[in-house]
């Protein structure tokens, strides 16, 4: 370097320039040679890199390799080299000038570190993109565990910068930076929760990606679109995002709707409330009339026939309803709900069916419909409950009996 430095500069004396002209002059020409070629290095090794990329990517099934191409791993890469030449080439031309050189050296250091972080974060990106393409992987928060690798990797190049312009070796600085440890964690400290919150999350698979959660104290109420390490993001059935602290998930209650998409059915449980007013035994004209319904004629003529017999063995005065044993309207009503549920089509037959009395309270005595539909989807679910409980609030009448509602008072 010494032999081009000063071949230019007695090139530039001899054409009458000044001493210390030609010495900058000779610096700043040897500099732009330096410079060029090393571009034109980095050119080549970049369609290089490239290059072997593509026929890496043509020949391979797995899609890794493209997305590495679309995230420019191979430009990220191919400048780490030219880098390091410049390092080892324009620094050297101020050699007498040091404190220029020195300046350099570390302005050129502190682009490697920058380079080599940046290579890994085009790295890191590809590979969460990768693992997203996968079915077993898609629903896990791949987000939180790069954001965290992502975060050390960028905390070690700002120390590493940090040591480079303070000129002290790396593990020194590293050291020196453990006497404020307490002050990083107050600083990172929901980084750190949201870190452990991921990993307690994915190990116990309490929510994945396209789950659906509820989730009061956020106002959360729809799917899971993103997990990473500081937020959970869900997306509303109106539409809305709401987000959600990732560490929220572990220390606060909320539900998850999973176990019920995943299951063979989606569960019914209302109510109507009956009148208690209406409620009465059945006389042999009422049991005759009833008797011809179809979906509990059978249940009405062999209970009938058992309470006549029963009546009979007991020897009970039925000039009153109350002696012996009677059927009630209640009774029969539920049978009917029972058996028209059963019936339903968009009921499925392999769960539980039942329709259970409740405790009676001021609004009447509530008649519960336990089942489960077929069909999980929240539109049609709710089609399905709409069209049980048209039928039977219009039914309830055939049995005389009145569906409570509160009186309006204005």
């Amino acid at each position: 370097m010494d032999f081009f430095l000063n071949k230019l500069k007695n090139i530039l004396l001899n054409a009458g320039v000044k001493d210390s002209i030609a010495d900058w002059s000779s610096i700043l020409v040897l500099v732009a040679i330096s410079l060029s070629i090393i571009f034109l290095l980095d050119f080549v090794i970049r369609k290089i890199i490239r290059s072997i990329f593509s026929k890496i990517s043509y020949r391979t099934k797995t899609d890794f390799d493209d997305i590495m191409i679309n995230h420019k791993v191979p430009r990220n890469i191919a400048h780490i080299i030219p880098i390091v030449l410049i390092y080892n080439i324009v620094p050297n031309i101020f050699y007498k000038h040091l404190n220029l050189k020195l300046f350099l050296e570390k302005l050129i250091l502190v682009s490697v570190v920058v380079s080599v972080v940046w290579a890994i974060r085009s790295i890191f990106k590809s590979i969460k993109i990768f693992f997203k393409s996968i079915d077993k992987l898609r629903d896990k928060p791949i987000d939180s565990y790069i954001q965290v690798l992502m975060i050390f990797i960028w905390l070690t190049g700002i120390f590493g910068i940090l040591a480079i312009v303070t000129g002290i070796s790396f593990w020194e600085f590293m050291a020196g930076i453990g006497t404020v440890s307490a002050v990083i964690i107050l600083v990172f400290k929901d980084t750190i929760l949201g870190f452990v919150a991921s990993i307690q999350v994915s190990v116990n698979d309490m929510v994945r990606i396209g789950d659906w959660i509820t989730f009061e104290k956020y106002g959360a109420d729809g799917d899971v679109i993103e997990i990473n390490l500081a937020t959970v993001k869900v997306k509303n059935f109106d539409h809305t995002i709401t987000t959600i602290p990732t560490y929220a998930l572990i220390s606060d209650s909320f539900k998850n709707w999973r176990g019920m998409t995943e299951s063979k059915g989606r569960r019914i449980k209302r109510s109507l409330n009956i009148r208690i007013s209406s409620i009465r035994h059945l006389n042999d004209s009422d049991i005759k009339k009833m008797s011809k319904i179809d979906l509990i004629k059978k249940y009405i003529e062999d209970k009938y026939e058992e309470i006549i017999d029963h009546n009979k063995t007991s020897f009970s005065d039925k000039s009153l309803l109350i002696n012996g044993r009677n059927l009630t309207n209640i009774g029969v009503f539920r049978k009917y709900i029972e058996c028209f549920v059963e019936n339903h089509s968009a009921i499925n037959k392999d769960l539980m069916i039942m329709a259970r009395q409740l405790e009676p309270g001021e609004n009447g005595l509530p008649i519960q419909i336990y089942a489960f539909s077929n069909d999980k989807k929240w539109q049609n679910f709710e089609y399905i409950i709409a069209d049980i409980f048209d039928h039977l609030i219009a039914s309830a009448p055939t049995f005389d009996l009145e569906i409570h509602e509160n009186e309006f008072k204005g």
